[in-house]
């Protein structure tokens, strides 16, 4: 009789945990009051697209045990610059068996002050310790403002700046605790469900920066590309197949773009390797992460996107005119100009790149005499497809200076004039160098006489390639007829 007694007390001990099971599989799916909540526990899948114009397209799938009927939703964990109009919900098992007939993107989020400001005009319990007997003790108060901090009613008395703590009965239902997607939703299938919700989300962009190191001739390079991913969107997306967009893509903005404050060192960009696929996507490119990533809110994260080696530089010293020169009498007024610095890369796959390579900053490197590698200079590029050229600009020059002198000016009819000029060039640096200048001449014109040979390459430029010996001054002369 005692082992049936036994075996009977066993027996309702497993009826009781699998009765404790069943119901608490029940709250999670009714949430005890008919509403079922899904967080990032339940994600079975995310894909996140961002776009480099602080855009994201998040595809977020979950598992989710629905009611069959209509019943209300509160998808969780989803980002607090979430573009609520843009969110599109389907269930992966039955395209048809899953509508939702209302949403509401709840983003009154729980916090101190808006707990106080809930409270107004109801009663909460003060906890103050008793100084003779160290004990805590409660007292009832009815919370009747809280601007500028809570002031209470105790009794008949009315008093602020109260030391104790605030106890509150409970959470009210306007306060969530993060981000909350509620949806009314009418479900044909009462099975767990693949659930995926795709949305934009503002605070989530991208950038391409890249370290240049040029060789001690600076006619080779080596080019590393790193993503950038500045996530601040609100939420964290773990294990994430990862895309990114590179484009111009057109929104209508309502806010302020993202300004990047990151620095990075040009050793740690030397050792990352390519990790994305390329492929063009409409009128952009695309590039794919080849694994998961996890990106956390609030974190900049990077990932290697290029890495070639030995690509041919061009290097230029540019002295560049201006039109205004051409158009009265300015002698000599112009000396000391500066002389600018560019390196020039070709996109092209005989020279280790050919591939569209994304816009962003170009930072300049070069080892100097004790093999330390030295910053020289950085610069911004646009989209840049293959086969197209990649110009940066890394300052102005200290040993090469520049001079202009105006050596005549005269009209000599009612809509043509005369100029003439003086460039020089002077190179003090230990080699020779060959200085481009650029004069962008006004109007209709013709070159009378010129010490230097000189290319029309456009209808308003004419350039020079003046090669100056070190130590040197090399000076160019030539005179202009224009009509304007």
């Amino acid at each position: 009789m005692k082992r049936i007694a036994a075996l009977s007390g066993l027996a309702l001990l497993i009826l009781l945990v699998i009765g404790l099971g069943i119901s608490s599989a029940a709250e999670k799916v009714n949430g005890g009051n008919g509403i079922i909540a899904t967080g990032i526990e339940d994600q079975s899948g995310v894909e996140v697209t961002v776009y480099n114009v602080n855009l994201g397209l998040v595809k977020d799938r979950r598992e989710i045990k629905l009611f069959k009927g209509t019943g209300e939703v509160r998808f969780m964990d989803v980002p607090s610059q979430i573009i609520p109009a843009s969110v599109h919900v389907k269930s992966l098992l039955d395209h048809e068996g899953l509508q939702v007939l209302e949403q509401n993107y709840e983003y009154d989020l729980l916090n101190p002050q808006k707990l106080l400001d809930k409270y107004v005009g109801r009663e909460v319990s003060l906890y103050i310790k008793n100084p003779y007997s160290e004990r805590e003790e409660t007292v009832t108060a009815t919370l009747l403002s809280n601007n500028g901090g809570p002031i209470f009613r105790i009794g008949d008395e009315i008093t602020f700046g109260h030391p104790g703590r605030i106890i509150f009965p409970e959470v009210p239902e306007t306060l969530i605790s993060k981000p909350t997607l509620v949806w009314l939703v009418r479900s044909e299938l009462s099975t767990a469900q693949n659930i995926e919700a795709s949305y934009l989300t503002n605070g989530i962009n991208w950038r391409a920066d890249y370290v240049v190191t040029l060789n001690d001739t600076d006619d080779r390079a080596d080019l590393t590309g790193w993503v950038t991913i500045d996530n601040r969107s609100g939420a964290t997306y773990r294990n994430a197949r990862l895309k990114l967009v590179a484009g111009d893509v057109h929104r209508v903005r309502d806010e302020y773009e993202y300004k990047d404050k990151m620095l990075r060192a040009a050793e740690m960009a030397a050792k990352a390797a390519p990790q994305f696929r390329e492929e063009e996507f409409f009128e952009y490119h695309i590039y794919t992460l080849s694994r998961p990533s996890t990106i956390k809110d609030n974190q900049m994260k990077q990932i290697g996107l290029v890495n070639a080696g030995t690509i041919p530089v061009y290097k230029e010293l540019l002295f560049h005119g201006a039109a205004f020169y051409y158009y009265n009498r300015y002698g000599d007024a112009m000396q000391n100009q500066k002389v600018g610095v560019f390196v020039e890369i070709e996109n092209k796959e005989e020279h280790n790149l050919g591939i569209p390579l994304p816009k962003g900053i170009v930072r300049v490197y070069k080892l100097d005499s004790d093999k330390s590698l030295q910053f020289v200079g950085e610069d911004s590029i646009d989209h840049t497809p293959k086969d197209e050229k990649v110009r940066i600009r890394l300052g102005d020059a200290f040993d090469v200076v520049g001079g202009r002198k105006q050596t005549d000016w005269k009209k000599i009819a009612a809509d043509s004039y005369e100029a003439s000029f003086e460039i020089s060039l002077r190179n003090h640096k230990k080699e020779d160098v060959v200085v481009k200048v650029v004069e962008p001449i006004p109007g209709d014109w013709t070159i009378l006489s010129t010490s230097h040979e000189y290319i029309k390459t456009s209808a308003f430029t004419a350039e020079f390639k003046v090669p100056v010996k070190k130590d040197k001054e090399t000076v160019i002369a030539y005179r202009v007829r224009m009509r304007f």
